[in-house]
């Protein structure tokens, strides 16, 4: 890691007075060995600080979605969902994302890229954010069944914030398919 992302993920990390919120964080990789990526990644965000629990689901597979769509040349996903209880802001929850994903390799050369480990986060409590560098809840979340499946095996009532209850997106999301 280097040392710029070091200081910026401890700048304001240990704020204890942020209260304690549930995010919810999408797990993916189609390059390497996917299990035990995912395995990975969850037990390090178990150990971030500020963390004081993980919930995890079970890793679903799908096939890799490129901007114009589905793409099934290209190497299958597993997909997981993980939801934490957090005290740190979203920001540095998000920088402690990407130095995960960085420590198992990924590479950001191209938007929509194959990759060894994706770690996207879908929602934070109510928290709205339309700035380009941290949109929760996640554009695309509830237009996605690689993240509504496993979200909805780990809280059977999860919603994305201001969109609707993932049970009923997910609903209509297959009825259009």
């Amino acid at each position: 890691m280097n040392r710029r992302l070091a200081e910026g993920l401890h700048d304001g990390a240990e704020r204890r007075d942020h209260p304690a919120t549930e995010a919810v964080i999408a797990i993916g990789a189609n390059l390497g060995n996917r299990a035990d990526t995912l395995v990975a990644a969850v037990e390090e965000l178990r150990r971030l600080p500020l963390v004081d629990d993980v919930r995890s689901s079970n890793a679903v597979e799908s096939i890799a979605v490129k901007p114009d769509g589905p793409d099934a040349s290209a190497p299958t996903y597993l997909n997981a969902v993980a939801i934490v209880t957090t005290r740190l802001a979203p920001s540095v929850l998000l920088r402690y994302l990407h130095a995960i994903e960085e420590r198992h390799g990924r590479q950001r050369r191209e938007r929509w890229d194959d990759r060894t480990l994706d770690l996207d986060l879908i929602a934070y409590g109510d928290v709205h954010s339309s700035d380009p560098s941290l949109e929760i809840p996640h554009p695309r979340a509830h237009k996605r069944d690689f993240v509504l499946v496993p979200w909805l095996e780990v809280d059977p009532d999860a919603e994305v914030p201001g969109v609707g209850r993932v049970d009923e997106l997910l609903a209509r999301l297959r009825e259009s398919s």
